[in-house]
């Protein structure tokens, strides 16, 4: 091991950001390997500061250290610069903790967040030397494993992996620990392992399945080739959030990284519906956590890690049922400190002039809204309850309680959408500039607007699953339509490149067979696809070309309601009938209110997975 380390300090000066290999930050958790029985490495497929930033990868690397039989480590993408002097070196990819390579973890678990990923985690399995494809591992390879949102489908990827798991992992994830601590124990090799996590809730083998494709070369179904196989994988839910250990301190990196704050989760789930939004389906239903527990662990990050700003995390903060008492709470407590709070994700219609007021008393940290569509028929068509004087009513209180910069996130691209609709975003973004202008104080900062544009990309497991993507001209189009109407003084226009908002869409809804395009890809250099400093678009290309693969045949075909999906056997709880009546009341613009707010809408969840939605309070929304 001090030959490694030896051979890693040597080319840590002659790379960029050398705190990314460093490792010994403030509360990073060194394990001695002959006091546990089994060890995993947490691998983020992105480089440290942004893998450092995501609150999952913080949760299970704490709940899995507070045991005493088991190590969690850490393991990131390097950094084109790092591959390079890795590999002249013949140094194999290593987790930050003990600089041991993660070829020797008895798990490696990687986090599926987005699917420009995929070819960095084939990359870090070669920069360790482990087989890409799991059939061709032996017992003396580490199991791959993986988790997160993209594992509703993870068929383009399904080669790649041992086993995935589908859901919430903080309880799962001590099960797979303990069948693998079992295994090794009893002398099982790979194939009783597998057996043995198939037989845990929520744990998917790909390798007891096999695709059809049928005489047209279209995917046909998923056939289960094991005797054990179930013919379904049902997500794994965390009834009460509150049961849940929560963790009291955060890894506190050396260099500034994404969402570098103390971040709590105040909310899980929502249920308000938005049609494009897979997170908001794929992690029903909707669950709260108590504010004296959110205040006391609020009160033990800030002492654990020193940093002065809190986020309170949720896909809808504002929904939070007990949001004003919250905020207010916390602002009595920390009052005078210098210690900032931040509201991401804040719905239009849930933001209030009270709250802002609260908020004023921090140091201000901007705001960002989510209207996602210019017009009033789109919002509808995405089930999108808000209209536009609930956004201009918002943006004026805030920009009246002292705020200057709004950030607007709006989406192009979404089923139904017309130049109308484009125009429309524009129009909505100069009658905020508006308002501000109205507010702004003698002296003071002028407002400025930044409209911050994604392209749509149909999910799985949402009513548009079934819908095709915009081509990458059509969308060309409607950004340059859009810098033109948004050429203005305190506006700021920012958007997405559409080549990989074409190929995530691809990937998205794929199956088994894009999984030699991204090994060809690889081969050719491609990673890091989500940067634009990276990103080969000629490469992947040219290997769907070699596969024969069409990429538009995924991206912008209209799937039928008959058709069996690559993806219908992973099972978010959500039922295929619900997500079929929201695509039908979509082309018909008609809305669907959120269950917790009035009845059940029939989305199966609560029933499928037994597990209702718990809320704390009702009325206290600020």
């Amino acid at each position: 091991m001090s030959y490694m380390i030896d051979k890693i300090d040597r080319v840590l000066p002659l790379v960029g950001k050398p705190a990314r290999y460093t490792n010994n930050e403030h509360n990073a958790v060194h394990k001695n390997w002959d006091s546990v029985d089994v060890t995993m490495v947490l691998a983020f497929p992105d480089i440290y500061e942004v893998g450092m930033g995501h609150l999952g990868f913080k949760i299970l690397y704490h709940l899995i250290n507070q045991r005493s039989d088991a190590l969690a480590e850490r393991v990131y993408a390097p950094w084109v610069d790092m591959e390079e002097r890795m590999r002249n070196a013949d140094i194999p990819l290593f987790a930050l903790e003990s600089k041991r390579s993660i070829a020797d973890f008895d798990i490696i678990r990687f986090t599926l967040q987005y699917e420009m990923s995929y070819t960095n985690i084939l990359n870090m399995l070669d920069l360790a030397g482990i087989p890409r494809n799991s059939t061709a591992r032996t017992d003396k390879d580490p199991l791959v494993i993986a988790g997160g949102p993209c594992a509703f489908n993870v068929e383009p990827m399904a080669p790649f992996f041992d086993a995935v798991v589908l859901g919430e992992a903080e309880e799962v994830m001590h099960e797979v620990l303990d069948a693998v601590k079992l295994g090794k124990a009893n002398g099982h090799g790979r194939d009783q392992v597998l057996e043995a996590l198939a037989t845990i809730s929520g744990v998917y083998v790909p390798s007891w399945y096999q695709d059809t494709i049928d005489e047209n070369g279209v995917f046909d179904r998923l056939d289960p080739i094991h005797d054990k196989a179930p013919l379904s994988i049902q997500k794994r839910v965390i009834a009460d959030l509150e049961a849940l250990p929560s963790p009291d301190e955060f890894v506190v990196p050396y260099i500034e990284v994404v969402h570098d704050r103390v971040m709590v989760e105040v909310m899980r789930g929502c249920t308000r519906g938005c049609r494009f939004c897979q997170a908001g389906m794929l992690y029903r239903p909707a669950r709260e956590r108590s504010v004296e527990a959110l205040k006391d662990q609020i009160r033990t990050l800030l002492a654990s890690t020193g940093y002065d700003e809190v986020s309170l995390t949720s896909l809808s903060t504002g929904d939070y049922s007990c949001i004003g008492q919250l905020v207010t709470e916390l602002v009595e407590e920390h009052e005078g400190t210098g210690t900032a709070l931040s509201l991401p994700s804040l719905r239009v219609d849930s933001f209030s002039v009270n709250l802002a007021q609260q908020i004023q008393r921090f140091r201000k940290t901007g705001l960002t809204f989510a209207p996602e569509a210019g017009t009033q028929r789109l919002r509808d068509v995405i089930n999108k309850n808000v209209r536009e004087e609930d956004l201009l009513e918002a943006v004026g209180g805030a920009f009246a309680a002292g705020w200057h910069q709004i950030k607007l996130y709006f989406m192009i691209g979404l089923p139904s959408e017309t130049m109308e609709d484009i125009a429309g975003i524009a129009e909505l973004a100069h009658k905020v500039l508006a308002v501000g202008r109205k507010h702004q104080k003698s002296g003071k900062k002028r407002p400025t607007v930044t409209v911050s544009v994604s392209s749509f990309v149909p999910k799985v497991g949402t009513p548009f699953q079934w819908d095709a993507q915009d081509t990458p001209e059509v969308l060309r189009e409607k950004q340059r339509r859009l810098r033109e109407q948004l050429k203005h003084p305190g506006i700021q226009f920012q958007y997405h490149d559409v080549e990989t908002s074409f190929l995530e869409g691809v990937f998205a809804r794929g199956d088994r067979r894009l999984a030699p395009v991204i090994e060809r890809a690889v081969d050719k250099g491609c990673r890091f696809d989500a940067w634009s400093e990276e990103f080969r678009y000629d490469d992947w290309l040219a290997s769907f070309a070699e596969e024969g693969i069409d990429p538009t045949e995924y991206a912008q075909r209209q799937f039928s309601r008959e058709e069996t999906l690559p993806w219908d056997h992973l099972d978010s709880g959500v039922s295929k009938a619900f997500l079929w009546r929201e695509h039908e009341a979509a082309w018909n613009a008609k809305t669907t209110d959120d269950c917790r707010l009035g009845d059940c809408t029939g989305c199966a969840v609560c029933f499928a997975l037994g597990v209702e939605n718990r809320v704390q309070g009702v009325g206290d929304r600020g």
